[in-house]
């Protein structure tokens, strides 16, 4: 979403979906079956009736909620400073984090990195979510532990991951993810699309032409990571 300086919150929601659905559906898997001359060689999970659990339920975290309520998924979400009544309205239940593990069949990231947020899924939140259940990321790669993620998918401590986003970006040509069983990696794509990039071009001409007059707008203040 683009324009008036505003996040791209409506790709970043698309592409989650994406992600959520090439891995419930081996839909790469299946391409290439079929593109090497086979046909089907998996079988799918359904959304419906399925549990969505939401790491963090800021604005992108209220477009995936609603999305999830049209495919007619139970949805739960937590994050440190959730307001129940907040997440009520949008049609979430509040759950703890460690319910909210123990029982998503979908678990998907929406924080903002930060120092409380850094490697908050480790671990102990990776191994307590179901073997069938799948983790998407489409917000920062280092809320994640990476040895505890390689662990978790080498180990079959889940069915799979949906990654938008690394550590280390772009990923080095020898990264284990390359290689790594029962995931769907994109190379940050959650903002790009020609909708974003217009509206982000249109606001740097708007900056310039402020900043020539001696007027600036969307002026920074203090540390936009906190």
């Amino acid at each position: 979403m683009g324009g008036a300086g505003g996040p791209p919150l409506a790709s970043t929601a698309e592409l989650t979906w994406g992600l959520i659905l090439a891995v419930l559906r081996h839909i790469p898997q299946e391409d290439a079956a079929v593109r090497s001359g086979g046909w089907q060689t998996t079988v799918g999970r359904d959304l419906l009736g399925a549990r969505l659990g939401l790491v963090g339920l800021g604005r992108i975290g209220h477009q995936i909620a609603a999305i999830a309520t049209a495919f007619g998924m139970d949805i739960v979400a937590w994050s440190q400073h959730l307001d129940p009544a907040v997440a009520a309205a949008a049609g979430v239940q509040s759950v703890s984090k460690e319910e909210l593990f123990a029982t998503a069949d979908v678990v998907s990231v929406h924080l903002v990195l930060s120092p409380r947020t850094r490697r908050l899924i480790g671990e102990p939140e990776l191994r307590a979510m179901r073997s069938d259940a799948i983790l998407v990321n489409t917000s920062r790669g280092p809320i994640i532990d990476q040895n505890a993620l390689r662990s978790a998918l080498s180990e079959g401590w889940i069915a799979g991951a949906g990654l938008d986003v690394y550590d280390l970006e772009p990923l080095a040509a020898d990264d284990w993810l390359r290689t790594s069983p029962r995931t769907v990696l994109t190379p940050h794509l959650g903002y790009v699309t020609e909708r974003t990039m217009e509206g982000w071009y249109d606001d740097i001409a708007e900056d310039i032409a402020a900043w020539q007059r001696g007027e600036p707008v969307r002026v920074i203040t203090g540390d936009p990571r906190a």
